[in-house]
């Protein structure tokens, strides 16, 4: 392809944050050989699918969409579809043979092969790359720039799992543990910085198992503590198993780690823990909360939980909740199990429908009501915020808490990427609404 001509891409992203980081990494390198970024997903000479494969329908989501960007495209020239990410490392071939407007079928290991592929595609061939390749990856898109120029930024440092719970597709679709060079980590965080970016968040499928010769995710955190223009530092998600004393002890000293963890315990029963091959107990995840909170009492969590999980019984449900009481998770995530292609769970007898639906329907309840509970403690508070952007409504801004509960309150442009402290007057299950306090102009950071 002539690097002169400029074609337009448009990437959609479905699930997880690091689809996300993928998804402008794409934008990146696609940038090199004369793709320019679009936003109007209707005139693209390239349409990216990037997709999610944790869940149950994910495939049946795919050929949805691919249908609809058919019918958008009806009347116009068809674009080079490429359907990206999990899916397309869990299916690969198969989506080919099944939908022949797709054209490029490539796995999430081996996106540094893209601008090869896509300047010498040929519409009369289908195309798949799914081998796993993540250090040649990361290698190539390491030497490519970052222009990510968001307040708050994602920066992936790990990849993969090597845990092979139960139930999960990441093994399969993301490969082995793989950290990159901290070095390079901390370069990158850098430019972002240098970009705009007051907040970094650091990713992985099991980010807290980051380590990179001797250096952890402790090391690592320290190391980004140095940059001055980065406020605030976040990691997700984590495992319990790699919730190490070095890690727990770097929130004694830390100034811009956040206290906030997203340490997902997926079920509160021992035998059920077992069963999907979570490798700690109830007791084990309650003592880390429980180091943690004597590190830092207003420190706070938030979780994951399969509900029917198969062989859950209604004391197993009952153990579930009593961990949700007593930990008071203030954001989680909670969803029905669904087995998933090649996984140890895949054949196992599902707990029926109707019970799983209605324990779905007890536990979210009471998910919603700790957070509900923890936003309106925090009414008539005067919170540090730092504004992400402008909100929907004419004269107002959008920004987060210290733990991560989006905020809206009358504000301007310039406001962004301040953080400003912001008394709450009103709230809701997820937003809290306040106001600047006056001459906040000086701001806190």
């Amino acid at each position: 392809m002539n690097k002169d001509i400029s074609k337009k891409i448009f990437i959609k992203t479905f699930g997880c944050q690091m689809n996300e980081y993928d998804s402008n990494r794409l934008y990146d390198t696609l940038n090199k050989i004369g793709y320019k970024k679009t936003l109007n997903q209707d005139d693209a000479d390239c349409y990216i699918l990037n997709t999610c494969h944790i869940r149950d329908k994910a495939k049946q989501k795919v050929y949805h969409e691919v249908g609809r960007v058919k019918k958008l495209y009806i009347n116009k020239k068809k674009p080079v579809v490429i359907i990206a990410g999990c899916v397309a490392q869990a299916e690969n071939q198969e989506i080919l043979k099944r939908e022949p407007y797709i054209d490029i079928v490539i796995g999430p290991q081996s996106y540094h092969k893209i601008n090869k592929i896509l300047t010498n595609f040929n519409p009369k061939e289908k195309i798949e790359e799914t081998d796993f390749d993540t250090i040649q990856k990361f290698v190539y898109f390491d030497k490519i720039k970052n222009n990510n120029s968001k307040v708050s930024s994602f920066l992936t440092i790990q990849e993969g799992c090597d845990k092979f719970c139960n139930f999960c597709v990441v093994p399969f679709t993301r490969g082995p543990e793989y950290s990159r060079s901290m070095k390079i980590v901390v370069e990158e965080a850098k430019l972002l910085a240098k970009n705009g970016s007051k907040e970094i968040i650091l990713l992985g499928q099991n980010v807290n198992a980051y380590q990179d010769g001797s250096n952890k995710l402790s090391n690592l955190i320290i190391e980004l503590e140095k940059i001055p223009e980065i406020k605030r530092i976040r990691y997700t998600t984590s495992h319990p198993k790699d919730m190490t004393e070095d890690l727990i002890d770097i929130y004694k000293y830390s100034k811009k780690l956040m206290p906030l963890i997203h340490l997902p315990v997926q079920s509160g029963s021992d035998k059920i823990l077992k069963l999907m091959n979570r490798k700690h107990t109830i007791n084990e995840y309650l003592e880390i909360c429980e180091k943690l909170k004597k590190i830092n009492p207003n420190l706070e969590f938030s979780s994951d939980f399969i509900i029917g999980y198969p062989g859950e019984s209604d004391k197993d449900f009952k153990d579930t909740l009593e961990v949700v009481e007593k930990i008071k998770f203030i954001n989680s995530y909670s969803f029905i199990f669904s087995p998933r292609p090649g996984t140890k769970a895949e054949n196992c007898k599902l707990v029926d429908k109707k019970i799983s639906l209605e324990r779905l329907e007890i536990i979210q309840s009471l998910l919603f009501d700790n957070q509900s509970n923890k936003n309106k403690s925090l009414e008539n508070k005067t919170l540090n915020i730092l504004v992400e952007n402008l909100a929907k409504s004419k004269n107002y801004v959008f920004g987060r808490t210290e733990f991560m509960t989006p905020v809206i309150f009358e504000g301007r442009k310039t406001d962004i990427g301040k953080i400003l402290p912001v008394k709450i007057n009103t709230s809701n299950r997820s937003t809290l609404f306040g106001e600047k306090i006056r001459n906040s102009d000086k701001r806190v950071a």
